[in-house]
């Protein structure tokens, strides 16, 4: 039976209908702001043998009916998800992970649909609110709900869920995510704002939350299903016991020699395979993986906590050695390689008319991006053997390194180019997105 609920956030209407579409999924809602509308759908499948990790994959779609446009591609269809569609979904993702029971294995597969679109109101907090509104009715085991809003700073006021136009107006365009008891997820661009603003955004933020919140539990309340009981698997008798018993000491010395990361996790390959080859007969080789991961977060925070220590050698207030090199390639327009300890980054940058603009074809009313800044992790970065392509990783953090840099780069009447910069990832030892801004 068909459910209506509504409530009023940031001065428009937020409204939410269950039991009419998708009865098939585990369950579905539409989530309507303004004439902005996503579909959130959810679905689970039982856990696959020897699955290790939690297999939650979240996608958000976007269709270019929703604004009334037929997609440019050559066969007329939506194709690979535009950036700002696997953003969307990466932010949502972020939002929703981490309320999942500890050594949940099952699938989990959220999909949101963005079925109608008014250009005025962003789509992406209506995701996360999807998300969390599926999950909450659903069967799932979930510790939400979450709920999820955006703060805008115009004219020195805070704005609940800014319009587009007031997101480009204002000095501050902040999503934050977060339960009752904590914040989840924070992802904000600023133009040099202070921090007291900074943090009093955030506050404001949960306030609003908690209200989102309280709505999420009244649908609940109303027509959610009965959750599945999931019980955690028991600490396995004797396995943290065996593992210290062959490797304990071992890996503690790894730790205190303060070797570098590729010959760190050499040895340590090495000790998990011998913990596989010794102890095969007595646990499954998922449970072993997952004790030595134990004994390796205890070791290492103990000689944090305990010595000051990191596991590089470094101490808990000793920066790793900086520096940066300029003009390293004959005939690029401009490079710079920036290396911080084992992370190396080699930034190109490139300018061209402004005929070299990139063309968006996404529901977002903004039509074409001057600045782009892409980023390549090569496995060869980390020593490894892996197929190369751009995943939602390289796209995020090349999104990440545009909004650091968008509010110093000149406008375009006094700088009349576009703007496309290259961050190779040469090698990665922490924080590489961080390199490339």
């Amino acid at each position: 039976m068909s459910q209506i609920f509504s409530k009023v956030v940031g001065g428009k209407e937020l409204k939410i209908e269950v039991g009419k579409f998708a009865e098939q999924a585990s369950a579905a809602a539409l989530v309507t702001y303004g004439e902005s509308v996503v579909l959130a759908t959810v679905c689970t499948a039982d856990a696959r043998e020897g699955m290790d990790f939690f297999p939650l994959t979240v996608d958000y779609e976007e269709r270019l009916y929703a604004i009334g446009k037929i997609p440019g591609s050559f066969f007329r269809r939506e194709a690979r998800p535009p950036t700002n569609a696997i953003l969307t979904s990466r932010v949502t993702d972020r939002s929703i992970r981490p309320l999942f029971p500890k050594g949940f294995r099952n699938e989990v597969q959220v999909i949101i649909s963005a079925v109608s679109h008014d250009q005025e109101n962003p789509l992406d907090i209506l995701a996360i609110i999807g998300a969390s509104v599926v999950l909450s009715l659903s069967e799932i085991p979930f510790s939400g709900p979450v709920a999820g809003c955006r703060i805008g700073y115009v004219d020195s006021e805070f704005i609940v869920n800014p319009t587009y136009d007031q997101i480009n107006e204002g000095s501050l365009d902040l999503t934050i995510s977060s339960t009752n008891e904590a914040v989840v997820m924070v992802e904000a661009g600023a133009s040099e704002l202070p921090e007291d603003i900074m943090l009093d955004a955030l506050e404001k933020g949960r306030q609003v939350n908690s209200e989102i919140i309280e709505f999420i539990e009244e649908i609940k309340n109303t027509c959610g299903k009965e959750k599945i009981e999931f019980i955690p698997a028991a600490e396995i008798e004797g396995l943290e016991g065996d593992i210290k018993e062959l490797v304990g000491d071992r890996v503690k010395a790894i730790f205190d020699e303060g070797a570098a990361k590729g010959e760190r996790n050499e040895v340590l390959d090495d000790m998990q395979d011998e913990l596989k080859e010794k102890l095969a007969e007595k646990y499954e080789s998922s449970d072993i993986n997952e004790g030595f991961e134990k004994i390796l977060k205890k070791t290492m925070r103990n000689k944090i906590l305990d010595d000051g220590k990191r596991p590089d050698g470094r101490g808990v207030d000793e920066i790793r050695p900086l520096s940066i090199e300029v003009g390293i390639l004959p005939r690029t327009h401009g490079t710079g390689l920036f290396q911080r300890g084992q992370t190396q980054v080699l930034s190109v940058a490139t300018l061209a008319g402004l005929s070299m603009v990139q063309n968006l074809d996404n529901l977002s009313p903004e039509e074409t991006k001057r600045y782009m800044h892409h980023y390549n992790f090569m496995p060869y970065s980390t020593g490894e053997v892996r197929r190369i392509g751009t995943g939602r990783r390289e796209i995020g953090h090349g999104a990440l390194a545009e909004r650091a840099l968008e509010p110093v780069i000149p406008s375009e009447e006094d700088f009349p180019y576009a703007i496309r910069i290259v961050s190779e990832i040469l090698s990665s030892n922490g924080s590489t997105s961080m390199g490339s801004v």
